[in-house]
């Protein structure tokens, strides 16, 4: 087998869950975190080495690759170009946004900023995110919001978007954006945990700016508007994500029958049973899997009534 089915890695952050991933996974005695870091060669934020993905053999992701990079990821890769969580809202979170490459590779000496998608598997009636500003906003105005932490004046300038169970959506490095509570959502993201909260107060932080201050950290927000037609074209299609997606990363979905081309990928089962084959696997799967696929798998299949979820770097 060179498919590896992944346990839990659930890191400790500032926010509630509601016990949806352990449901998910049908782990009931999982902790009542709300991350799970799936296939994780990234650190959270200051916290090395949380947030890295030990294998069940109890290596580390990162040793592996690093020792045998050609294995996992293929020719001519050093990295896995991708970051996938699930995510467990319990309560609404912060309104923040994420740096795009070029201020990540000018501020922060990474060439990855933080664009990211999410794949919502579970939500509840109601469900909804914040997702851009409705109106331009001021450099000012912005300022003078997070100064003060005044969250009520900055959601409210911002769109409040319903979900529901099945929807894909991008979410661009620089909109600013807070998911809502009641969501279980597969996240794929750029590798990296650059994060600048806009509100922090409500949620017993101190401020969140990567260590840069306000004032240059707020210039990686957009304060454009977001109309319902732009707001739109962050929907995903029949291929899942729409095509501004491409340039950072890919998601498809299989179900019985479908090839999945061979590469380095991070797999999540979202519904149903069946099995992985291929030149050297034959493994069951099962909804609330999450799987690891290196670049030695080679092709395979999907067999059965599943839903699964295949995320990978960009081509």
């Amino acid at each position: 087998m060179t498919v590896v089915k992944l346990p839990a890695n659930q890191p400790e952050t500032f926010y509630r869950g509601a016990g949806r991933i352990a449901a998910f996974r049908d782990e009931p005695g999982l902790p009542d975190r709300p991350e799970d870091w799936v296939g994780s060669t990234t650190a959270r934020y200051d916290l090395h080495p949380s947030g890295l993905t030990t294998l069940p053999g109890g290596d580390l992701l990162t040793d592996a690759i690093t020792a045998e990079p050609g294995r996992w990821l293929g020719p001519g890769r050093t990295d896995t170009g991708v970051l996938v969580k699930l995510l467990d809202a319990g309560q609404r979170l912060p309104l923040h946004v994420h740096p795009g490459r070029r201020f990540a590779t000018d501020h922060l000496a990474s060439p990855y900023g933080k664009t990211e998608a999410w794949v919502i598997a579970d939500a509840k009636p109601d469900a909804y995110v914040h997702l851009g500003f409705a109106r331009d906003v001021e450099p000012e105005e912005l300022a003078g919001w997070v100064t003060a932490q005044r969250s009520a004046e900055m959601l409210a300038a911002t769109n409040r978007v319903p979900v529901a169970s099945g929807d894909a959506i991008l979410c661009p490095a620089g909109v600013p954006h807070a998911i809502g509570d009641g969501i279980l959502l597969v996240e794929v993201q750029e590798p990296t945990d650059f994060s600048v909260l806009l509100e922090y107060q409500d949620f017993g932080l101190t401020g969140g700016h990567l260590g840069l201050g306000y004032d240059l950290a707020l210039q990686c927000v957009d304060r454009s508007a977001w109309s319902p037609a732009r707001l739109e074209t962050l929907r995903g299609t029949d291929h899942l994500l729409p095509p501004d997606a491409d340039p950072f990363f890919r998601a498809h979905r299989f179900h019985d029958g479908d090839p999945i081309p061979p590469g380095f990928a991070v797999a999540v089962t979202l519904s149903g049973q069946g099995r992985l084959t291929g030149p050297h696997d034959n493994l069951q799967i099962k909804s609330g899997d999450t799987l690891l696929i290196p670049y030695e798998s080679g092709p395979l299949h999907v067999h059965g009534p599943v839903d699964l979820i295949h995320l990978s770097h960009a081509a």
